[in-house]
């Protein structure tokens, strides 16, 4: 477990720099423990490590001043766990489910236990999202989306990519950018 969390915590701060984000901004996390251990996704998920991923990232999170909202399986349509702070800073709408490991993940099942005051919402749009065993958090991303490869490939058996954003382009070729 500790190796685990080392590199989802390296995989956060890798992320979290690259995409420039800043104090109240979102990051999503769409993990698939049973992808960490080996086994097809939604085959064979495990509470711990569930649990392990959700503390290394909000850790990370925090630390950094973010909002972690963590993706839920297709189950629950891909609904994220977030804290009712970000929810009531954001203006996002609740949904009424409690995400357990059979509907909806270990994960976001393990976030719902450990957040101080979780609550479930269906739409977000985060500036960067972390994907690890290709749960795919794309929806989750505002436009423009930026793929990003962390230098952590994996996370146990797990494949690794991320997303960040950017502003998007405007103005044609007379318009001058950052």
């Amino acid at each position: 477990m500790q190796e685990i969390k080392e590199q989802v915590s390296g995989i956060f701060r890798e992320v979290i720099e690259a995409a420039g984000l800043g104090r109240g901004e979102i990051i999503v996390l769409g993990c698939s423990t049973s992808e960490i251990l080996g086994a097809k996704i939604g085959k064979g998920g495990s509470e711990e490590v569930g649990r392990a991923v959700v503390l290394a990232a909000l850790e990370i999170a925090r630390g950094n001043g973010l909002f972690l909202a963590v993706q839920a399986c297709e189950h629950i349509n891909r609904a994220l766990v977030v804290e009712a702070e970000c929810a009531a800073a954001y203006g996002l709408e609740r949904v009424s489910v409690r995400p357990i490991p059979a509907a909806g993940g270990s994960c976001a099942a393990a976030a719902y236990e450990i957040f101080e005051n979780p609550v479930v919402i269906e739409h977000i749009k985060a500036g960067a999202a972390v994907d690890i065993g290709d749960t795919h958090v794309g929806m989750h991303v505002k436009f423009v989306q930026v793929p990003f490869r962390p230098g952590i490939k994996r996370v146990g058996e797990a494949h690794v990519a991320a997303l960040t954003s950017r502003p998007k382009l405007i103005g044609g070729e007379r318009a001058k950018y950052k």
